[in-house]
């Protein structure tokens, strides 16, 4: 409880919330760290799992699953701090390749995944009743297995955010800034108020993205599509009945 207390105190010493080493600045650098890889993953991750979930017939629907799934594994077994440091010595394109080398292979497994997922879970019924309206390959995509398959997407999109919220703190390693500076120099200085204010910059950032994608998730997701969405049942144990014709009066003749 003491650590809390006196990170809690970090936050209202002298010069915290402005110059280059304050709050704000870096929290700008992890933000842009951090939302930079995350754009580079969509670009790369969100169409390619939705090409190749719309794929279900075939080899080549095979081969798309066993791709998606062993890239998907392989990348989450990379070490993030070994991929960071053999970028650093690989690359000279600039400081910020080394970072986003090891956020975006963070990052893309769920993103892939989670979109492929969602198209291939889209009933087959519907598929072919957009088809036999005349729609094409895409517009199928885009009208019906895109809406259907946006709450596996957006689960994926946040998971993938809050990984690389929260790993853009190895960027301190390779001398850049962001939140991960105050964990980095906290270490070195044995300044542990430092650290702890760091890492609930870091939670907090993080909490803050579940929100955002909470309320994202509102406003993107149909409610029918939802998971748990309400379904008009009957009661039990109650039938319809048919709608009979009203009975015909039989006349006799006098």
């Amino acid at each position: 409880m003491n650590v809390i207390w006196n990170s809690l105190g970090w936050f209202g010493e002298a010069g915290r919330w402005s110059g280059p080493d304050g709050i704000p600045a870096r929290l700008l650098e992890h933000l842009w760290y951090s939302l930079l890889a995350f754009a580079i993953t969509v670009a790369i991750a969100l169409p390619l799992g939705l090409v190749l979930g719309h794929l279900r017939r075939g080899r080549a629907a095979a081969a798309a699953g066993f791709l998606v799934m062993s890239s998907a594994n392989a990348a989450r077994a990379l070490p993030t701090l070994g991929l960071l440091i053999l970028a650093v010595i690989m690359t000279s394109a600039g400081d910020l390749v080394p970072i986003l080398v090891p956020l975006v292979a963070l990052a893309i497994p769920p993103v892939l995944v989670n979109t492929y997922a969602g198209v291939q879970q889209v009933e087959a019924g519907l598929r072919d009743a957009a088809e036999g309206m005349g729609m094409t390959g895409r517009q199928v995509l885009a009208r019906v297995e895109l809406p259907v398959a946006m709450p596996l997407i957006l689960l994926g999109l946040r998971t993938a955010l809050i990984q690389i919220i929260s790993t853009a703190t190895i960027a301190a390693y390779v001398g850049l800034g962001g939140l991960g500076r105050y964990i980095v120099d906290g270490y070195s200085r044995q300044d542990y108020d430092s650290m702890a204010g760091g890492a609930i910059l870091v939670i907090a950032l993080a909490v803050v993205t579940q929100l955002a994608f909470a309320a994202l998730y509102r406003a993107a997701v149909s409610p029918g599509v939802r998971p748990g969405a309400p379904r008009r049942t009957e009661r039990p144990g109650t039938k319809r009945r048919a709608r009979s014709a009203p009975p015909v009066r039989k006349e006799t003749l006098p």
